[in-house]
């Protein structure tokens, strides 16, 4: 659990969605996005990856995407245009008037976080967690599967993938209605334009994570990218201290 204290901040992006946003540390800002059905608390801050890059002198700022976390969860369809994640991260970034930062992000936080890449954000570093290269060149892949869990709540196998994931969803308290329009927002982002990505990158990844398909093809696709494996799975890999460091390690480098 982390020590160091967190602030908990709001504004109002594009369309007018009230978004939350959490700081803890003070220094270079590094912008970084929890995943799907999670939260900046569960995926950055309960496990102690926000306060280990915070120690190595940085301002970590983890967003609750919209219909997660602290923020905003709308039931209308309109409010879940394509793209939505990416322009709520420039309208945070604007509102923040930041400049000179890193961005990273952690499955559909990575996928964010091309898209944010893909449509004018300009960092210096980028982390990339919790993807491969078929989870952001094919953003669809995976939408089957998440309606299904949410369109079945109560009905999957124990134990199954479905099961588990329902099992997170109920941990975070998340919405299932809101986060069915997430699904709506996913957008693929071109091979040839992620080979663009000269951003000096760090490809973190679970050992057996193959969810949003291979991580070492992404890190070969990019130009600029170190590739560090560490234990555990898609879940799993999030409750390690090891992602937390790696993502230091590099971001201070």
């Amino acid at each position: 659990m982390a020590k160091l204290p967190t602030e908990t901040h709001y504004f109002n992006s594009f369309d007018g969605t009230r978004l939350a946003w959490h700081e803890m540390g003070e220094g270079r800002p590094v912008v970084l996005i929890h995943g799907y059905f999670s939260e900046a608390n569960t995926n950055w801050i309960r496990y102690g990856h926000a306060e280990a890059i915070a120690a190595e002198g940085f301002r970590v700022i983890m967003p609750d995407l919209r219909a997660h976390g602290d923020s905003d969860k709308p039931h209308d369809a309109a409010a879940y245009p394509p793209d939505a994640l990416a322009k709520d991260g420039h309208a945070l970034i604007a509102h923040l008037g930041l400049s000179d930062y890193d961005l990273g992000g952690y499955s559909l936080g990575a996928r964010t976080t091309a898209r944010l890449l893909a449509t004018g954000a300009n960092p210096r570093k980028v982390v990339f967690s919790g993807m491969g290269l078929e989870g952001l060149v094919g953003a669809e892949r995976r939408a089957g599967h998440f309606r299904n869990i949410l369109t079945n709540l109560g009905k999957h196998e124990r134990g199954s993938p479905e099961w588990l994931a329902e099992a997170f969803l109920k941990n975070t308290g998340g919405d299932p209605v809101a986060l069915l329009g997430i699904i709506d927002t996913f957008v693929s982002t071109p091979r040839e334009t992620v080979a663009g990505f000269d951003w000096p990158t760090l490809v973190v990844n679970g050992v057996d994570d193959d969810d949003n398909g291979s991580a070492a093809a992404l890190a070969e696709a990019l130009p600029d990218a170190t590739l560090v494996d560490i234990p555990g799975n898609h879940m799993s890999c999030v409750t390690k201290p090891e992602l937390g460091q790696a993502i230091a390690r590099f971001l201070a480098g």
